[in-house]
């Protein structure tokens, strides 16, 4: 009697100890926050659904980039950038970045006198919305040195190719700034030699 009790309470416990060894084995290895790289940290973020659309626009309205990741008529792509426009140049400095607009949300964020405007579905997440925003203001950044409006006035083709590095239907495709800024420097590599080409002089 005194065996099988023994016996008993030594199996119980071996099956607890197997259980917390099951449970223990799947908790992932993670590195601590401060060793992980800021691009690393990006990349991890869960990134969501595509992007609707980018507007970028100045303090007096007047329409900078616009990239549109969703089809949509020239009619009501008018319609859309006019609305937005006017909605959120009259915000006021104060007031949330966030806003339901249709079925959709808005974020927005102000850079000197140029406004970043997103579109996302109604389940993303704003606040990665905001990063993705800074990101690309940061590779704009890099890339003129202290961007400014102007900049994307005279070279916007610019910066529609630092977007389309950076972001492909909408979703992130690079989260490293780095790697964007290296395929930028090789095709203006490429392009300096075609401009070469065309200004020899015929004789």
């Amino acid at each position: 009697m005194l065996i099988s009790l023994c016996l008993g309470t030594t199996s119980l416990l071996w099956c607890k100890k197997k259980k917390k060894r099951h449970r223990t084995s799947q908790i992932p290895f993670r590195e601590p926050r401060e060793h992980r790289s800021s691009a690393w940290c990006f990349a991890e973020m869960p990134l969501g659904r595509q992007m609707q659309f980018m507007l970028l626009f100045s303090r007096q309205g007047k329409l900078r980039l616009q990239k549109w990741y969703v089809p949509l008529s020239d009619k009501e792509k008018k319609k859309i950038t006019r609305e937005l426009v006017q909605t959120v140049l009259a915000r006021k400095p104060k007031m949330c970045s966030f806003l339901e607009w249709r079925d959709l949300k808005i974020v927005y964020k102000r850079y000197a006198s140029l406004y970043f405007c997103c579109a996302i579905e109604d389940q993303d997440n704003e606040l990665i919305t905001l990063e993705i925003i800074h990101r690309y203001v940061e590779l704009l950044d890099k890339y003129f040195g202290s961007v400014c409006e102007l900049d994307i006035i005279f070279n916007f083709e610019k910066a529609y190719f630092i977007l389309d590095e950076f972001l492909l239907g909408g979703e992130v495709q690079e989260t490293s700034k780095k790697n964007v800024l290296k395929a930028i420097e090789q095709a203006d590599l490429l392009q300096e030699p075609r401009h070469e080409y065309f200004n020899v002089p015929v004789y």
